[in-house]
């Protein structure tokens, strides 16, 4: 993988995998625990926060995400030195940005499930999906940054913050899988083969101490080919792609998309 692309194409196997111990843990909202910030930390934040939303708003209007420090700094009616105050480079810039956005993301995948309370695997997932999609459609520009095309020369530092944003963020869709089969109401995945590169690969991830759970490589296949189904649908959307189906029609092929994951993962079919 080069450099390039490195970003947006962390792994979707170590991002689902390496957060089983997290999601044993519930679904447990952040507490802030910082002290308050002085007014010249509030001032730098206010000032950090105005570049990066002038960043998403140059990335709309380009309809891209390769954008320029000399670009933000016109925008803000500064001059490209004084941005390297508050970031280094530009790919300083891209990963706080990035980050962000997994969080937030993480963010409203917890909230439907804390207030909502599910019962069953099936009304779980469709909370999680659900959250998911309504984040991605409700800001498609971030979407696209974290889930897009890579930027060109931008590389996110290995095992850095993006990639630590990202795993919390998916964790909450490990949790649903997680806890059905913790509850014992996990059935066998609709397939259970799985192809020798693959089944080396999960093997892989259930030996590292991150991962346990014990969860079976055609059940850890299955939840990977649930997350890829519902992505791509959300994307589908996201871009325009369905634009042809009224309002109502893509909520109700989005619910049968949903429905359609969870019985490929085991929920409701016939526990083993």
């Amino acid at each position: 993988m080069t450099s390039v692309t490195r970003h947006n194409q962390i792994s979707s196997t170590c991002i689902l995998s390496s957060v089983v111990t997290r999601v044993k843990m519930r679904y447990a909202l952040p507490m802030d625990t910082a002290t308050t910030p002085s007014r010249r930390d509030r001032a730098r934040a206010a000032t950090m926060a105005e570049i990066k939303q002038t960043a998403l708003g140059l990335m709309h209007e380009q309809g891209n995400t390769d954008i320029r420090f000399s670009d933000i700094a016109r925008a803000m009616g500064l001059t490209p030195p004084a941005l390297y105050r508050y970031y280094a480079d530009r790919d300083e810039l891209l990963t706080d940005m990035i980050t962000d956005a997994y969080r937030d993301l993480g963010a409203a995948l917890v909230v439907p499930v804390h207030t909502q309370e599910p019962t069953d695997p099936q009304s779980h997932l469709l909370l999680v999906a659900g959250a998911y999609r309504a984040w991605a459609l409700d800001d498609p520009q971030r979407f696209a940054l974290i889930f897009g095309p890579p930027v060109p020369g931008y590389a996110a530092p290995e095992e850095g913050p993006t990639v630590e944003a990202a795993q919390g963020a998916m964790a909450n869709l490990a949790a649903v899988v997680h806890r059905a089969a913790a509850q014992g109401v996990l059935g066998e995945p609709i397939v259970n083969a799985v192809e020798a590169e693959t089944l080396a690969s999960l093997e892989a991830e259930e030996k590292s101490e991150a991962v346990g759970g014990g969860l079976s490589p055609a059940t850890h296949q299955a939840m990977l080919h649930a997350w890829a189904a519902l992505h791509g649908f959300v994307c589908l959307e996201a871009y325009g792609h369905l634009d042809w189906f009224t309002p109502a029609a893509r909520e109700g092929l989005f619910h049968t998309q949903v429905q359609l994951a969870g019985l490929a993962m085991g929920f409701d079919r016939p526990l083993s």
